[in-house]
């Protein structure tokens, strides 16, 4: 079976253009999907018919602290606009109901609540990357 390379690289293309995670293109007996492996270093990886899933993004690492998580699906951003001060930085006091962020769904900017008190850890989200609902966006100890 032979692969029209130029499929790959237009889908590679749409999912960059249009800040996708996955796309995928069906012709008759033929179907590419491209997906990218991890949102963060934006690898690419190819995956055609029938070859295996790709693997879970979580990594195996211990993860201490309060996990403050997307509440809906859409595109984080780290301030109120850009070159705005950003809601959250590692190292920052924060309090439980502060905003840490906004997911921004449907044109619509949604301000995203700390759940606990505490310090922030971690970040990890992207400023502008597409988030999941239930995705862990920082971690707060």
């Amino acid at each position: 079976m032979k692969i029209n390379k130029n499929i790959i690289k237009e889908l590679t293309e749409y999912l960059n253009e249009f800040n996708l995670t996955e796309i995928e293109y069906t012709d008759k007996d033929t179907k590419i999907k491209v997906s990218k492996s991890n949102p963060v270093s934006s690898n690419q990886v190819l995956s055609v018919a029938a070859s295996t899933p790709i693997p879970s993004e979580e990594k195996s690492k211990v993860i201490s602290g309060t996990k403050v998580t997307s509440p809906i699906i859409g595109t984080a951003y780290h301030a109120p606009e850009p070159g705005a001060k950003k809601f959250a930085e590692i190292g920052k006091r924060i309090k439980k109901g502060e905003t840490i962020m906004i997911v921004e769904a449907m044109k619509t900017m949604n301000h995203v609540p700390s759940t606990a008190d505490g310090i922030i850890k971690e970040i990890c989200v992207e400023d502008g990357q597409p988030v999941e609902y239930g995705q862990t966006i920082i971690i707060v100890e």
